[in-house]
């Protein structure tokens, strides 16, 4: 079996909206009849986890015929895990990738909002990295420092670092192919504002002097928050599936997750029968 593609979904910042990501595209490529795998790295909030638990328990409820992921989870009880040494946590994740490489063709991970060792180690292996963000220089700092008067920029920031060093432990490793770096400016709200645009501008600016991709992430939308507590995303939605009522602003959700996955270079994963359904 070909070695899987390992998409690692990060951001030191929380509540930027890695775990919606995270199982948007899970679902998308499962769709397109990928198979994927699933490791989540938040150990204390899961959110990943409860996500994929409440899909199953939704799916044999309703007897609904949906693809589900292989979930490779490094502990039982990720709270324990959190408090153990490092050496424990490592060892864990190293035995949850293994089973996820080998059995996938595609390992996704999302990871917590913040610095740890399992995060890092995780950015080490992507082939992707998708870093969400929300249209605020709160969320801005994370990637790069502003001069405080002009709003200029100055410099990478500390996630822009860990970045940098897991594209230098994949050269030192010896993978021929490059580490793609994939932001998103995610949460967006519908008007148009002067703070959005000053934050589109330096981010633009950073990405040409770091190495990064610019793409469209998903709106704050209700029907996101409404769909989680069933396990299921707006690509699950069809004539036989259908747990919240249908408006204008779902078929907008579904062209805004076309477009994030076309982004990511797996657009020829979309299950594109699905996202176009009504």
């Amino acid at each position: 079996m070909n070695q899987p593609r390992v998409i690692v979904v990060g951001n030191e910042k929380g509540g930027a909206g890695k775990s919606t990501i995270a199982v948007h595209l899970a679902t998308a490529l499962l769709h397109g009849k990928a198979s994927v795998a699933v490791i989540d790295l938040d150990l204390r909030q899961a959110s990943t986890s409860r996500f994929f638990a409440n899909r199953a328990a939704w799916i044999a409820s309703n007897r609904a015929d949906l693809p589900q992921p292989l979930i490779r989870n490094t502990s039982e009880d990720g709270v324990a895990l959190a408090l153990a040494d490092a050496d424990t946590q490592m060892t864990a994740f190293a035995k949850a990738y293994a089973a996820a490489k080998a059995d996938a063709e595609f390992v996704i991970i999302d990871t917590p909002g913040g610095d740890t060792v399992l995060s890092r180690s995780a950015h080490a292996l992507a082939d992707l990295i998708v870093t969400p963000m929300n249209d605020s220089f709160v969320d801005f700092d994370m990637l790069g420092h502003v001069d405080p008067v002009t709003l200029e920029l100055l410099k990478p920031s500390l996630y822009a670092e860990t970045v940098w060093q897991a594209r230098k432990e994949r050269a030192l490793a010896g993978q021929r192919q490059a580490l793609d770096w994939l932001v998103l400016q995610n949460r967006l709200g519908g008007v148009e504002a002067r703070n959005k645009r000053r934050v589109d501008q330096r981010l633009h600016a950073l990405a040409k002097r770091i190495g990064f991709r610019v793409g469209p992430g998903l709106r704050d939308r209700v029907i996101y928050r409404e769909l989680f507590p069933y396990g299921l995303t707006i690509a699950d939605l069809s004539t036989g599936v259908r747990p919240a009522q249908m408006s204008l602003a779902h078929v907008a959700a579904r062209q805004e997750l076309r477009a994030l996955m076309q982004a990511t270079g797996l657009g020829a994963w979309t299950g594109d029968e699905l996202l176009a359904a009504e």
